[in-house]
């Protein structure tokens, strides 16, 4: 299955202050998920973004401030486990955007968790391999290999962007 830019959305997950210092390659992460921002911005995708516990992680980086995403809170690993985020994905479910593109941190955690249980609820999740990242690069690439067994479809950037055109 194809991106289709009228039947996806963009999940951009915990890209925070405290959290992507620590990722490794985390400058790819933010520069790769910031193009992905951009593409979705251009082709009216929308983007939401979530935030873990930011208290104490801190808020989303400022590469991605502004515009018109929506940002939820959460304390759940997976954002479909918020009930206001699962509500929200419903929502763009039953709007006719089945499909939604995942990037972010920590791939073997927040990342993982996510992309299976919307697999799960009948999403078409594609997970942007180098738009994530975790501590280890060990643990993003366990991740990867769960996600692919789990029915998600494993991509990079610029797949996403060709199929969105």
């Amino acid at each position: 299955m194809l991106l289709s830019a009228r039947h996806t959305s963009l999940l951009l997950i915990d890209i925070q202050q405290r959290l992507l210092p620590v990722m490794h390659e985390g400058d790819r992460v933010e520069r790769r998920a910031r193009i992905l921002q951009q593409a979705a911005q251009e082709l009216d995708v929308p983007i939401t973004v979530s935030e873990q516990y930011p208290k104490g992680l801190g808020h989303t980086v400022a590469t991605f401030a502004g515009g018109s995403a929506k940002i939820f809170e959460k304390l759940s690993f997976s954002c479909w486990r918020n009930a206001a985020m699962k509500q929200h994905f419903i929502e763009h479910f039953e709007a006719g955007r089945p499909q939604v593109i995942v990037a972010g941190i920590e791939a073997h955690v927040c990342v993982l968790q996510t992309c299976i249980d919307m697999a799960q609820a009948g999403f078409a999740v594609f997970a942007v391999a180098d738009a994530m990242s975790s501590r280890k690069p060990e643990s993003a690439a366990l991740a990867l290999e769960r996600m692919r067994g789990a029915g998600v479809q494993v991509v990079n950037t610029e797949m996403v962007l060709f199929e969105l055109l």
